[in-house]
């Protein structure tokens, strides 16, 4: 059940309402509808009496398995992290090192990606990889390295966590806490994350449809946090040309489901270095709040994703036509009238007269 309340109802009507759920031994919750006013969410329906409270201004009790990310009743979620505004009409560009291999490194990576234009690091403490044997990252050392960068630089920093237990850890260091695709469906991971008051960037499971993806945040904002940011970084095809298959047909259909941020993975959602550019602003194009990007001063050297990883320079140039296009589709359409010429009977009888 949704019930939608007025932006002057009473604080007792919400409270009543909570009191009600609870009471009859259902879950509920409430969040503020971006107008003003709140939604109460309940899990299962309210008897009619208990209704009654002032203030209410719509009842549903039918309606999206995923209330509190469904967009119904709710205006676009901004997530503001520092000075940036993820989901406020800029797009934001996060970039940097795919792990963070070493301090001076990463110092370098974010002074060089910082220069290009981004707006928020990013960099893996903690690195979930297909081999047991590959690279696994620094941990709580890579974690001091970015918060380091993040005093040089002035710029946010996100990082993954991976279990329950690091949750407290990474929060000490980070702004955003990112799950990967592998824990989209990590349901403990999402409970934990949902009790800190840290933004989260759920990258969408590389095999999971758009439904569990929208579940996946709700497990997130039902434990309180609503600070939720989708990533699309591409779901497994057919094709093998590229790694994966970046959907962009996603960020249109999210906008009318959901109320949170997206932003899109282009380095992932290739696999191909020179891909990245052109996808990343294809996803500005669809409509997404933001560009998720691995780059960094040597991407051939690179221990991890290497062959995805993009230089500064490359960085600076989607950074400056991402900008463009952004204000481009955000100006004021001007009808162009085409002139049209006359057919060859109005000039003849023009000829005539």
């Amino acid at each position: 059940m949704i019930i939608v309340l007025e932006s002057d109802v009473p604080v007792g009507s919400s409270v009543a309402l909570l009191d009600a759920a609870r009471a009859a031994g259902r879950a509920a919750r409430s969040m503020p509808d971006g107008h003003g006013g709140l939604v109460v969410t309940v899990d299962g329906n309210l008897p009619d009496d208990v209704l009654a409270v002032p203030g209410i201004r719509t009842v549903e009790r039918s309606h999206k398995p995923y209330p509190l990310a469904s967009a119904e009743h709710r205006a676009q979620t901004v997530v503001t992290v520092g000075d940036v505004e993820i989901g406020g009409g800029r797009p934001v560009v996060m970039a940097g090192p795919c792990s963070i291999e070493g301090r001076d490194s990463l110092l370098r990576a974010a002074h060089a990606v910082r220069a290009a234009g981004a707006d928020i690091l990013r960099g893996g403490a903690f690195k979930p990889r297909t081999s047991p044997y590959s690279f696994q990252g620094l941990g709580e050392e890579g974690l001091r390295y970015l918060a380091e960068a993040r005093e040089q630089t002035g710029m946010p920093v996100i990082t993954e966590v991976m279990e329950p237990e690091q949750v407290d850890l990474v929060c000490e260091y980070a702004d955003i806490l990112q799950i990967g695709t592998r824990n989209m469906s990590n349901f403990p991971l999402l409970r934990r994350v949902g009790e800190a008051r840290k933004p989260v960037l759920l990258k969408r499971g590389m095999s999971a449809r758009v439904d569990e993806w929208l579940m996946s945040a709700e497990y997130v904002m039902a434990g309180g946090n609503h600070q939720v940011i989708l990533c699309e970084r591409g779901i497994r095809g057919f094709d093998p040309a590229t790694r994966f298959t970046l959907d962009l047909t996603v960020v249109p259909l999210l906008r009318q489901l959901t109320h949170l941020p997206i932003i899109i993975d282009p380095s992932h959602g290739t696999g191909i270095r020179s891909l990245v550019g052109p996808m990343a602003l294809a996803g500005v194009v669809a409509g997404a709040d933001g560009i998720f990007i691995e780059a960094e001063p040597n991407p051939e050297r690179a221990t991890s994703d290497a062959a995805q990883t993009i230089d500064p320079e490359t960085l600076r140039d989607i950074v400056a036509r991402t900008r463009m296009l952004s204000q481009a589709m955000s100006a004021p359409l001007v009808p162009v009238v085409a002139a049209v010429p006359a057919p060859e009977w109005e000039l003849s009888l023009a000829a005539a007269d």
